[in-house]
Parts: structure tokens; C-alpha cells; sequence
């Protein structure tokens, strides 16, 4: 009977394992795309807007004179974990003060031992600040300020930090004690509560906070992988990195909340960019305006006198065009192999966003076509991908409000609305065709000045034409 209880006790732990199992690899699937349906893709292109400016946090800054009375003691050994490593009850077999501290050439460090470096900081103004301490190997270590640990990085692992406020002009105790050989007295500052800054806004008032995981610590999300090609390249799951973002953090989120298969953010841009002769599409033709001709496909130079014979310069129109979505072809082409996580899928183009207009306002003529070019370019990307069902979202400059009067920018902003299907002047983007409005998401500042860097802007733009996008996902299903 025992052994039969045994037995029975057996099969349920054996039926535990294997219902967990099917769930872990479930999971598994869904994140990296195992199962068998294509991976969507979203094409984003345009100018420097859609490159991205919207700014993470102050800026990184190489620290130095913020430090006072650096001093790196050596200890016998290597650093020991634990109870052990109570360096500061121990003896050191060596001190040395530091005469450089940080900048690009700091003094170099002692060798042997586990190092630990104590002195004093203190900034010019108060503020809530983070500290990067290290480079390459030597970011291995924890850092403490006033008592507080600011920074951890276990070898082979990713940064742990979190932000201290600092009173400007006051002086608090610092420490870093480094896991490897590898120190150095190299590290970075940055200050984190400045207007307009993503840091700002998630991490002190509260906004999306799902960039952020339980430790503070920016995340991705494994089910949206970004690509970017010509500028803001990347290769990574979707997520803040680096000291910019563009409008494709809130596309992606917005798109991946919507959609069960692995998404696909494929940003193809550049900045200072015009419709009108950079990215003029194939097979478009010359134009005359006010005694100009204005150069078609392939054609250069810009414009020239009517009745003139034109010398071309070294760019032609299209060029940007055929540099950029040569470039997507590229990868799209190199599937499997620039995304082995998802060998074997496959993949469908799901739509595409344009952010653009800019560098058209400047000029009378690429303003005057650019209704005619934005219509042109929405039917040739989807020929060209061969995606006729692909969906098509477009945003206006947020700085041009509806009832603006006549000018370059009324035009190019009466354009961008003009292409959305629920206007009706163009009945075949019915339903798959949006444009989204961007002067009320506006945060201060115009395209030309990247709206003064305000993620805020980026953030809810990108999650507006996210939104838009699964709108008409939704009318097509």
C-alpha cells in the first residue's frame, strides 16, 4: 500500500514537472518567438525627429573635479565577498593618492590586491544624481556615497544604481571597492532630475512606468525587438539605451501591447532630410515652379533656371530614399541571420510611420508638392515591400497648429492631414491610412529644434502613432 502511495506520490510530482515544463516553454516560445506564425514588422523612417532627440537624462559627464582627496588603498588578495570583505577594518599593504581622479587620464593604480578608493564628493548644484563608475572590466564594483550604495555591478552581471540626492556645495564621503584587478579611477556623472528629461519623468513623477523594472533600472521587453539602420542603429530588445530616444519606444509598446507575435521596430532614418529631393521616390517626375525645374527621380542637381542646362552635384533626388530602404531591404533580406532568435519564422510587413516635414518647409516648391509626394511615397513603400495591405501612419510637426495661417508649414501640415482615410479625398486609404496630430502632444519648441529635446514629446508621439496604427490593425482584422 506504501509503495503504491509512493507510486501515486511519484506520478504527481513527475505530472507537476511536466505541467511547469509546457508552461516555461510557452513562455519561452512567446519571447523568442519559437512558435510558428510570422514576426510583424513596423517600418519607421523620416528626419531627425523620427533619428531621435528626446533627451534621457542631463547628460554624462566624465567626473574629476567633483571628487576631493581621492586616495586607492591595496589589500592583500582578491576581493572577498561577504563578511570577509569589511575592508575597512583591514589593514591596506598600500595607499596612494590620487593626483588625477577621472577625466580621460586618471593616475593609474597600484598593482595586485583588491582596491578600494575613498575620498569625498561633492557637486556644484543640488540635485538628484547617478554614478557610473568604471570602465569595461573595471565597472565591476559597488559604489557608496554618504553611506548610501549608488552603484553595483557583479562580474559578468549588469548594473545595479540608483539615484542619491546631492546638496549642492556640501562634501559626503565616497567608496568604491572593485571585484576585479581591473580599476581604475575612471567614472561618469549625470545628473537625472533636468526638465524635459525621460529619467525626469519616470523616475520622479511617476510617467510610464513600465520602462522601468522593480529595481528602478531601465528594461526592455522581449517580446519587441528594435533594428535601426543608417542612424540610431541598434540591434536589441525594445528598451531605453543610450542618451536619446526617438518616437519608437511608445510605437513599440504601444504596438506589442496589441499584438500576441513578436514584433519587429525596423527604424530606417535621416536627418535633415527633405521629401521633395532626398527621399523623392522612384519614378517621380520633374516639375516646374515659378520658372525652377525641380529635379525628379535620380535627377540633379535640386533645381535649376528653366531653359538651362543643369551641373549635377554629388547627391541626386531619391537619394536618401534608396539609401534608407536599400538598407531595410538589406536586413529584411538577411532575416534569419541578423535575428537567429527567430530562425525558420519568417515575417510580414505590418505597416509603416513617417515623421517628416521639416527640411520641405524651407523651400516653396518642395512645399507646394508635398501632398502630391506624400501620396506617392505611401503607395511606392508598400509596392516596393511588397505589403499592398500594409498599414500607413504619418505625423504632422507639432509645432503648426490647424488653424495656422497660410504658410510653407500650413501647407506641409495640410498635406499630412490630407492622406488620413477618414478625410475621404483619398478613398483607397480608407481605413488604412492615419495621420496623427501632434500640436496638442507638443511640449514646447519646433521640429527644427527637436522640440527642445522633451522625451515627453517623443514619448507621446510615438505611442499616438502606435495607437493609430493598432486602430487600423483592428479595422482589418
Amino acid at each position: 500500500m506504501m509503495k503504491n502511495n509512493g507510486f501515486v506520490q511519484a506520478s504527481r510530482v513527475m505530472a507537476a514537472i511536466l505541467l511547469f515544463a509546457t508552461a516555461w516553454f510557452s513562455a519561452l516560445s512567446h519571447a523568442t518567438g519559437a512558435s510558428g506564425k510570422p514576426i510583424k514588422v513596423f517600418i519607421l523612417s523620416g528626419q531627425s525627429n523620427m533619428v531621435g532627440a528626446g533627451k534621457v537624462d542631463g547628460g554624462s559627464s566624465r567626473w574629476g573635479t567633483q571628487f576631493i582627496d581621492p586616495v586607492v588603498s591595496v589589500y592583500k588578495g582578491d576581493y572577498e565577498p561577504g563578511p570577509l570583505a569589511d575592508y575597512d577594518s583591514m589593514e591596506p599593504i598600500k595607499t596612494l593618492k590620487l593626483e588625477a581622479f577621472g577625466g580621460v587620464r586618471p593616475t593609474p593604480y597600484p598593482s595586485g590586491g583588491t582596491h578600494v578608493t575613498r575620498g569625498f564628493v561633492q557637486v556644484k548644484e543640488t540635485g538628484m544624481y547617478e554614478f557610473r563608475p568604471g570602465y569595461g572590466g573595471s565597472t565591476y564594483n559597488v559604489m557608496e556615497v554618504d553611506g548610501k550604495v549608488v552603484h553595483r555591478q557583479e562580474v559578468g552581471g549588469d548594473a545595479v544604481r540608483t539615484e542619491i540626492k546631492l546638496e549642492g556645495g556640501k562634501k559626503v564621503p565616497f567608496k568604491i571597492t572593485y571585484f576585479t584587478k581591473q580599476a581604475n579611477g575612471l567614472g561618469w556623472i549625470v545628473r537625472l532630475d533636468v526638465p524635459g528629461a525621460l529619467s525626469t519623468m519616470v523616475k520622479f513623477k511617476g510617467m510610464y512606468p513600465y520602462l522601468i523594472d522593480e529595481n528602478r533600472q531601465w528594461k526592455a521587453r522581449d517580446d519587441v525587438w528594435y533594428r535601426g539602420v543608417v542612424t540610431a542603429t541598434g540591434n536589441r530588445p525594445l528598451g531605453v539605451a543610450g542618451g536619446r530616444i526617438g518616437p519608437e519606444i511608445g510605437f513599440g509598446h504601444a504596438v506589442g501591447n496589441h499584438i500576441d507575435e513578436p514584433v519587429l521596430i525596423l527604424k530606417t532614418s535621416q536627418g535633415n532630410r527633405s521629401l521633395s529631393w532626398d527621399f523623392l521616390t522612384p519614378g517621380s517626375k520633374q516639375f516646374e515652379y515659378k520658372g525652377k525645374i525641380y529635379a525628379g527621380y535620380k535627377e540633379s542637381p535640386l533645381s535649376w533656371d528653366k531653359g538651362t542646362t543643369p551641373k549635377p552635384i554629388n547627391w541626386y533626388a531619391g537619394k536618401q530614399y534608396d539609401d534608407c530602404f536599400g538598407a531595410a531591404h538589406e536586413v529584411l533580406d538577411n532575416f534569419d541571420k541578423q535575428f537567429p532568435h527567430w530562425k525558420g519564422r519568417g515575417y510580414e510587413i505590418e505597416g509603416f510611420a513617417w515623421w517628416q516635414g521639416d527640411k520641405d518647409r524651407y523651400n516653396d516648391g518642395h512645399a507646394i508638392q508635398y501632398e502630391k509626394n506624400l501620396v506617392r511615397l505611401i503607395k511606392t513603400l508598400r509596392m516596393e515591400f511588397k505589403a499592398p495591405k500594409a498599414n500607413f501612419v504619418v505625423a504632422t510637426l507639432g509645432q503648426t497648429p490647424k488653424d495656422a495661417p497660410p504658410s510653407n508649414d500650413k501647407l506641409i501640415l495640410d498635406a499630412q492631414l490630407a492622406v488620413d482615410g477618414t478625410i475621404g479625398k483619398y478613398p483607397e486609404f480608407k481605413g488604412n491610412v492615419a495621420t496623427v496630430y501632434t500640436h496638442p502632444l507638443n511640449q514646447g519648441g519646433a521640429s527644427n529644434s527637436h522640440y527642445n529635446g522633451n522625451a515627453q514629446t517623443y514619448m507621446d508621439v510615438g505611442v499616438a502613432m502606435g495607437e493609430a496604427m493598432v486602430r487600423l490593425i483592428k479595422l482589418n482584422e
